[in-house]
C-alpha cells in the first residue's frame, strides 16, 4: 500500500469513527430514542471497528485485510441504517460510512 493510499483510508478511517460517534451521541438526544437503537448500537460498533482498523493500518499489520473487510461490512450496515434516518447526523454519518466502505474495499 502506498503513502498515499495509507493517509487517504487512515483519514476516512478516523472521519467514520467520529461521525459514528457523533451521530450515537445525537440520536440519544432524538424525542423518540427506543427508536433510534439499531443505529445507536450500529454507530457504536462501527466506531469501535473503523478505530481498530485505523491501528491496524497504521502499523502495517498482516491481518490488516481480514479488518478491512470486517470495517467495510460494518460501515455498509451503519451507513444504510442511518441512510434511513432524516436527522442530518445521521445522514453525515452515512455519508462518512460509504467513504470509509470505499475505501476499505479499494485497499
Amino acid at each position: 500500500m502506498n503513502a498515499t493510499m495509507n493517509r487517504e483510508l487512515i483519514s476516512a478511517l478516523a472521519e467514520c469513527a467520529a461521525a459514528c460517534n457523533y451521530c450515537a451521541v445525537s440520536c440519544l438526544k432524538e424525542d423518540d430514542v427506543k427508536m433510534m437503537e439499531r443505529c445507536i448500537r450500529l454507530d457504536m460498533d462501527c466506531a469501535a471497528i473503523c478505530k481498530m482498523a485505523l491501528d491496524y493500518v497504521a502499523r502495517d499489520s498482516t491481518m490488516k485485510r481480514e479488518v478491512l473487510d470486517l470495517c467495510a461490512k460494518a460501515c455498509r450496515e451503519c451507513g444504510e441504517e442511518c441512510a434511513k434516518h432524516k436527522h442530518d447526523h445521521c445522514q453525515m454519518c452515512a455519508e462518512a460510512c460509504r467513504r470509509c466502505e470505499q475505501a476499505c474495499r479499494q485497499a
